[in-house]
């Protein structure tokens, strides 16, 4: 581990060093490229018996979303899941009280959504200290991050955490890179762009690739990327995961602060303690897990308003609905009727392709 913590060290002090411009574009585009692969050694060790997971973060994942509570010591976070969720976490004024990984659930809009207060992250934690690469595996399995920080200190803290997230390859609110790329038999590394590209030229390419030991390829770039987006898609284990910032102890600042902070994109304002905002942060958590909820109408009866059945936005057709009820019903589907949103009529008759909105209400019909 000390040998691949010392290469990451010696790659960074290097990229640290070399001016950033046209003609070092491709020498730091290989500097990234082995970085990335010494990152992925630290987070998955071949070696055996390297560390295993470590006590309570083995959290099964439960419920319809999962979201993890993740900043430095002391700001709040045991607070926060308490106050949410009810469950105990043990609070002290003293640094490093959680040492393992505590879920809670908070039932939302018929949701059940999985709240994990993952121990305070210090800086190091992507290059292995602490139980940095404990926290970080877990958060990566998270539907949703909320970086939870300091009122008094939130900018610098912000930086430090994006960077240990991001150096274990989570990008907070951001798409997957829009490129193709597709490894082939022979033919040689071949670039194609429909967009000017500034910051990647073949050779940086062919050097990044040589890096991943690929030698025949095709890249086709659908926007200005850069040597990160190409290695990210290479790499192909990044996870990209919406993100709050939630800024807490603002009882602890001024009115002028509030409104510096108020300019933080996909920031959210509470204080824990006093239970400041906590319905505004659990909005905008549901905006961010992008849920739908679909509610089932059994055939004669009244909908289920009770108890919907959860959706993910991605994954809200017809047959997901099915999938999610009972794996074997897709299978004896005939059609379904919908009332809602996403029906031109109601009730519409469609079939498994069809799209669910929010609140929509399902019947389906089986085959007899």
């Amino acid at each position: 581990m000390a040998t691949v913590m010392q290469k990451i060290k010696d790659i960074e002090d290097e990229m640290a060093k070399t001016q950033k411009n046209k003609a070092t574009a491709h020498h730091l585009g290989l500097l990234k490229a082995k970085l990335a692969k010494l990152r992925r050694e630290l987070l998955t060790p071949t070696s055996k018996g390297g560390g295993g997971a470590g006590e309570g973060f083995d959290v099964t994942k439960s419920g319809d979303a999962r979201v993890g509570l993740v900043g430095f010591p002391s700001v709040g976070k045991s607070t926060l899941l308490n106050k949410l969720t009810g469950t105990f976490s043990e609070v002290a004024s003293y640094e490093f009280t959680t040492l393992t990984c505590i879920p809670g659930v908070i039932m939302y809009r018929g949701a059940k959504i999985q709240l994990l207060d993952l121990p305070g992250i210090i800086e190091g934690a992507k290059d292995g200290k602490g139980r940095g690469r404990q926290v970080i595996s877990t958060a990566r399995t998270c539907n949703c991050i909320l970086i939870v920080l300091d009122a008094i200190k939130p900018i610098t803290h912000k930086r430090l955490i994006e960077k240990e997230l991001e150096g274990f390859g989570i990008r907070l609110n951001k798409e997957p890179p829009n490129m193709t790329f597709r490894k082939k038999e022979k033919g040689g590394i071949n670039l194609t762009s429909t967009v000017t590209n500034t910051h990647l030229d073949l050779d940086t390419v062919k050097a990044i690739c040589s890096e991943y030991r690929i030698h025949n390829a095709d890249v086709h770039l659908r926007y200005d990327a850069t040597a990160d987006d190409l290695i990210d898609v290479i790499e192909g284990s990044r996870v990209y995961t919406p993100c709050i910032y939630v800024v807490n102890k603002i009882d602890q600042i001024t009115m002028e602060e509030l409104e510096i902070l108020d300019k933080l994109p996909h920031y959210c304002p509470i204080s824990a303690h006093l239970e400041w905002n906590l319905d505004g942060l659990l909005e905008k958590i549901w905006e961010y897990l992008s849920l739908t909820r679909i509610y089932t109408k059994p055939k004669g009866m009244n909908p289920d308003y009770e108890d919907p059945v959860i959706l993910s936005s991605k994954r809200r057709t017809v047959e997901d609905f099915c999938e999610r009820i009972h794996k074997d019903m897709v299978k004896q589907f005939k059609y379904a009727l919908v009332w809602g949103s996403s029906a031109k009529h109601k009730p519409q008759r469609v079939g498994k392709e069809h799209e669910l909105e929010d609140e929509d209400v399902v019947q389906i019909i089986k085959k007899v």
